[in-house]
């Protein structure tokens, strides 16, 4: 049986954070990731299959990829299907690196609209975090985005926007909208020991250049080197506790079917905001009967995961739609605040990306119509190279409803009851990406674009799972501190996307990476005053 100080759970982003923070500390750090390391020359951007690839063996849905080290996840009852990676780094490797930073608006939700809740801390609270892990990820960017409170730039100069992003900024010039080049972490020049971004245009199926930042790349390496200990193909079935009600470790299978247990003074829970409700409900034991840290009952409940719709421009020239990097090359925050005129609350961030390629064009994955037949050439003349797509998040407002828990039937592979799903786009959100399609169609008709087809809802789209474990001063109604520490099990830390209070409405994993690095940094600080197990 082993034994560490500090057992993290998940390699991902916030794993890879919390590991980096505590091996500079000189904690012994033991990670259990259910995933393995991934092999840079494995990533299908090389080979001409990679957008076959794409739809099946390095598809974000685990349900569709169905590989060794994904667990099933019962979704036939949710709107948006669960998207997320098992392996070193998380999903980092297949996330599109678009970096934008929560609003300050976003942490004040109750005050400004009546509605949700507010977090128990400020934008302010957490910009020296956002700032750090804009060095650390290694953020491509321009300084000086309105939307923005003032801070310090970006670490490294933007990354190209193309002739997409030009033709759009010129027409939201004209509109009198905001646009700006889009954030993102990806290196735009050579930066700590990765290559410069070559505009492979594939990063939703890991960066073969090595330019994207996750984790297996950007914090782990550097980690192990201090004495940071992985453990992949360990998959967590449940938390051990103490009679005195505290963690005391994680019982885990390996990959060879071997079970085991290893103990430590803390666990920190960073498995997403499926997996970590999902260890948290399947660890029930006497005194935890409703699942652990669940006084609240909100273990599960209250998911996010941001409704998106896209909306795609069909133009006459060659704009070489198909480049660049995915993430976005510029954003649109026009429409992100309230405006009570509009019927709804909240609003949305527009990202400019790629279309794709060839088989994009004959099948697409958003916006449009596959045509086949004697159509089929004049179709993807007109789609490839030549259409321009704003993908829009819509913010998602948290619903006791909409939750994570764990399937009566399903299992995975060892054996290990698996989550389901419940998940119903509200009527706030559907009024929302309505108003938001109707102002991106606007925005492409005044681009110049002669067509456009829209997705108001698209089912493929739950990258971003947030909520399931939420942060808050009153262990009545929350789940962990502002800390991540859990009300219930004071040696328990939750640092991932389930602490989140409200959604806002952007990519969520540079608000992870700093709430992340601020809770253990805070634990580091405290490690004295911590309660440990006898």
């Amino acid at each position: 049986m082993l034994e560490t100080d500090v057992l993290i759970i998940g390699a991902g982003a916030a794993g890879g954070v919390a590991a980096d923070a505590l091996s500079k500390a000189g904690v012994d750090v033991v990670c259990l990731e259910q995933g393995e390391w991934q092999a840079p020359a494995d990533y299908p951007a090389q080979r001409s299959t990679y957008e076959l690839e794409a739809r099946k063996q390095w598809s974000a849905s685990p349900n569709i990829r169905g590989g060794q080290r994904d667990y099933p996840i019962d979704e036939s009852d949710s709107d948006i299907a669960p998207l997320m990676f098992a392996g070193v780094g998380g999903s980092t490797i297949m996330y599109a690196a678009d970096w934008p930073r929560l609003l300050p608006s976003d942490f004040r939700v109750r005050s400004l609209d009546g509605c949700a809740d507010d977090w128990p801390i400020r934008y302010q609270d957490l910009q020296p975090f956002y700032e750090r892990t804009d060095r650390d990820f290694g953020v491509s960017g321009v300084a000086g985005d309105p939307a923005y409170p003032d801070g310090e730039d970006p670490p490294l100069p933007p990354l190209p926007i193309g002739q997409i992003g030009m033709k759009m900024a010129r027409a939201h010039d004209k509109l009198g909208w905001h646009w700006w080049p889009a954030a993102q972490s990806v290196s735009s020049v050579a930066h700590n020991g990765r290559r410069a971004c070559v505009q492979w245009g594939t990063c939703m199926q890991g960066c073969p250049e090595g330019a994207k930042a996750s984790t297996d790349v950007t914090h782990w390496p550097a980690a192990i080197a201090r004495g940071a200990k992985l453990i992949t193909g360990a998959r967590v079935s449940r938390i051990l506790m103490s009679p005195a009600g505290l963690a005391t470790g994680a019982e885990f299978v390996s990959s060879d079917g071997t079970w085991d247990e290893i103990r430590a003074n803390i666990v920190i829970l960073a498995a997403n905001a499926v997996g970590t409700p999902r260890i948290l409900l399947n660890s029930a034991t006497s005194g935890h009967e409703a699942g652990l840290a669940n006084s609240s009952g909100l273990v599960g409940r209250r998911l996010m995961v941001h409704p998106f719709a896209n909306v795609l421009g069909y133009f006459d020239e060659d704009l070489e739609s198909w480049n660049g990097h995915v993430g976005a090359k510029i954003a649109c925050f026009e429409f992100y605040e309230t405006d009570p005129s509009r019927g709804f609350v909240r609003g949305a961030k527009w990202s400019l990306a790629p279309t794709g390629g060839p088989l994009a064009a004959a099948l697409p994955p958003r916006a449009g119509n596959d045509v086949w037949g004697p159509e089929h050439h004049a179709q993807v003349r007109k789609h490839l190279g030549r259409t321009i797509s704003w993908g829009i998040f819509g913010e998602d407002l948290p619903d006791l409803d909409n939750r994570v828990e764990i399937d009566e039937s399903l299992t995975d592979s060892d054996g290990i009851p698996a989550p389901k799903l419940t998940y119903r786009m509200s009527e706030n959100s559907r009024k929302l990406l309505d108003f938001n399609i109707d102002k991106a169609v606007e925005s492409l008709r005044a681009a110049g674009a002669y067509d456009i087809a829209t997705e108001s809802l698209m089912r493929y789209s739950g990258w971003h799972l947030l909520g399931t474990a939420r942060m808050g001063d009153d262990p009545a109604d929350s789940v962990v501190d502002q800390y991540g520490r859990a009300h219930d099990v004071p040696n328990l830390f939750i640092i991932d996307g389930s602490v989140f209070v409200t959604s806002g409405a952007v990519n969520p994993t540079s608000t992870i990476a700093a709430l992340a690095l601020r809770s253990v940094e805070h634990l580091i600080a405290h490690r004295r005053d911590q309660a440990v197990p006898a």
